[in-house]
């Protein structure tokens, strides 16, 4: 029976090749459901040697594909054994355990100071902060009893632009589009969880993070919550009978931090979201000193106001550092940016990576200036890389699916490629492509990098073939209309005719 069986599967893996074997590239696009989109594929071997292709030599849309570009150009420009570190300094004394004078943040960039890296633990680096202070002594500060006192922020390693040009305004609502700025906390988003817990009719239930703010009420307890000081959420939401489906509204108001939540949730359902603020110094300030109040700082009044925004050089000479947080290595940074496809950290190390070799403050002018140059270094032709920021989420990016896999091969031979390769998701298992190709050849064999904006899908990487032959793809369509899963269906089928093929 084991026999029959056994035989049995090794006719259908062949009849199965054979019939992927049977088409040809251009075939499989033809009998894309999608025929209004435009179609680009590129595929080479470990050497660079172009098999197949369609439309290499046109111009796409590169959606998130563009991250590679600029991860491999902040690796080879920093290294991956670089970190940030964040300090507090004192400006004033300590008098019977209390600062009276400033705590002063000094802002070098890090995009980590939540609790992606920290095992969840959102307030990892301020648990650290409050430890470095009680070992120096420090339970207390002025800025509860006087004017005298509170906090400046030094946020000059990055210039004040907090959007790359070419985001949608549609897109500032959310985690994937928050300000860039040189201090950030908790990503530059509020956390909410929606609970529809209660009859139709009524509001659901809000939770959200940062959890140390108090919540006030409106004249209507379920219309508006206050998150003090700087964020308020306006509960406009709606139970909906169960059988209905979930209709999601957030919209921040643009010059605000005034976000409007009218979603209407079926009775029963759990929605969360992160959803972005503006102001990023003063939200990290406001959820620090909540947060030392918290745990035992006065509970008074505290003093921080955008005049106390350092501008220019600092003397720090005679401020000692009073707390100290050094983050993970930027291989790690790098490995959540790509993994994840996140425009937050990714934007975060391009203007890091300006700051740090066209010269503080970093901007993404600059920035983007440093990824072409690195890619004139390897090689790339770079009249056909058109950037309007790192991420790839920006209106007028262009490149080609040939200079991607091109790039892709040149990698190989870098210093930095073990790290670069290893920040790439794998088909099945994690990241942006943990749900796809399983059941597939290319299951846990598939590693790269997805990408998406509205009507573009692409998806770009490295695998290895039935043979053991390495190829180097990169797949992209643009301008398709409708859901993304077909497209993913599509690609699917071609690295499967591939991987029998070769």
């Amino acid at each position: 029976m084991f026999n029959i069986s056994r035989g049995f599967f090794l006719l259908l893996l062949l009849f199965s090749s054979n019939i992927l074997l049977a088409q040809d590239l251009q075939t499989i696009i033809d009998s894309a459901p999608n025929q209004e989109a435009f179609w680009s594929v590129t595929v080479r071997d470990g050497e660079g040697n172009i098999l197949e292709n369609v439309n290499s030599d046109k111009l796409i849309i590169p959606a998130s594909n563009q991250k590679l570009f600029t991860t491999a150009a902040v690796l080879d420009g920093l290294g991956s054994d670089f970190k940030y570190t964040t300090n507090v300094y004192g400006e004033g004394a300590l008098v019977d355990s209390v600062w009276e004078g400033y705590f002063i943040i000094k802002a070098v960039g890090d995009p980590s100071i939540s609790g992606i890296m920290y095992n969840g633990d959102r307030y990892h680096v301020f648990k650290s902060f409050l430890d470095q202070f009680h070992k120096k002594g420090i339970h207390d500060y002025s800025g509860g009893r006087n004017y005298d006192g509170g906090y400046k922020v030094d946020a000059n390693y990055f210039d004040d632009q907090v959007y790359p040009k070419g985001w949608d305004w549609d897109d500032l609502s959310f985690y994937y589009g928050v300000e860039i700025h040189a201090l950030s906390f908790n990503n530059n988003a509020v956390d909410i969880e929606v609970f529809a817990d209660s009859s139709v009719g009524k509001r659901p239930r809000v939770e959200h993070f940062p959890n140390t703010w108090r919540i006030q009420t409106g004249e209507n307890i379920d219309d508006i919550y206050f998150l003090k000081p700087v964020i308020q959420l306006l509960n406009r939401q709606e139970i909906i009978p169960e059988n209905l489906e979930y209709d999601e509204y957030y919209r921040r108001e643009l010059g605000s931090n005034q976000i409007v939540l009218g979603s209407k949730l079926p009775k029963g359902y759990y929605e969360k979201e992160s959803l972005s603020i503006q102001d990023a110094e003063t939200f990290f300030i406001d959820s620090f000193d909540e947060f030392l109040k918290q745990n035992g700082f006065n509970k008074d009044y505290y003093f921080y106001d955008e005049e106390y925004l350092i501008e220019g050089d600092y003397d720090y000479i005679n401020n000692p550092i009073i707390a100290s947080h050094t983050s993970e290595p930027l291989s790690k940074l790098v490995e959540w940016t790509n993994k994840e496809s996140d425009n937050f950290y990714t934007e975060m190390l391009l203007k890091t990576l300006a700051a740090e070799k066209a010269g503080i403050p970093g901007t993404f002018e600059n920035g983007i200036k440093e990824v072409r140059n690195f890619l004139g270094r390897m090689e790339i032709d770079t009249t056909f890389v058109i950037m309007k920021d790192g991420s790839g989420m920006a209106s007028g990016n262009f490149t080609k699916t040939a200079i991607l896999s091109e790039f892709l091969v040149k990698m190989q031979d870098h210093p930095e490629f073990s790290s670069f390769y290893n920040s790439m998701s794998i088909a099945g298992i994690d990241g942006t492509i943990a749900h796809r190709m399983k059941g597939t050849p290319l299951y846990n064999n598939f590693k790269g990098k997805s990408g998406y904006v509205g009507g573009v899908r692409t998806l770009s990487g490295y695998f290895t073939t039935a043979s053991g032959k390495k190829l180097i793809v990169s797949l992209a369509v643009n301008n398709f209309i409708g859901k993304v899963r077909p497209i993913d269906a599509i690609h699917e089928q071609i690295l499967e005719y591939l991987y029998a093929k070769y």
